[in-house]
């Protein structure tokens, strides 16, 4: 059986999926619409806590959101 994901990994990819919608101004698009909120339900998350972690990771968040992703130490 695979080994859980940490939160911090489920609130960076989920953070990640949706800074990519927010940079291209896709927010209130049907794909986010429908994509978002399952990613949510899967990975047991609440969006306020995926705010909390853009917020607190903006910078690392944003970058990986435009293709360019951090080393893992840095997450």
């Amino acid at each position: 059986m695979g080994k859980a994901k940490a939160l911090k990994d489920k609130l960076y990819g989920a953070a990640v999926l949706k800074m990519s919608f927010r940079l291209r101004g896709d927010e209130d698009s049907p794909a986010f619409k429908f994509v978002y909120p399952g990613v949510l339900r899967d990975l047991e998350l609440e969006d306020d806590a995926v705010e909390r972690y853009i917020d607190e990771n903006r910078e690392a968040v944003e970058k990986a959101a435009r293709g360019s992703t951090p080393p893992m130490g840095q997450r």
